[in-house]
């Protein structure tokens, strides 16, 4: 049973298809907690782009940009653009 804080977040089946590189099966749609999840949206340019503060770990879909980090990840993407989190 999902509690609140770890609710599933419903994202497109498209988009989970175009997630190919994700080394943790999905874990930041089950868990809040998760370090995608709390890594801090700097900013988003139109949807598409974001800037995050996550200097965690490796991830497939973290680019590193000047002196900051940019997230290409459609699953990350979708969840900011839907859930503003």
């Amino acid at each position: 049973m999902d509690t609140d804080k770890n609710k599933l977040l419903e994202i497109d089946q498209k988009t989970i298809k175009e997630t190919i590189h994700c080394d943790n099966n999905f874990e930041c749609l089950r868990n809040e907690n998760y370090v995608c999840r709390v890594a801090k949206i700097e900013r988003c340019i139109g949807g598409k782009v974001l800037f995050i503060e996550c200097k965690d770990r490796f991830c497939n879909y973290k680019i590193g940009f000047g002196d900051g980090t940019i997230c290409t990840c459609p699953t990350r993407k979708e969840i900011y653009n839907k859930y503003h989190i």
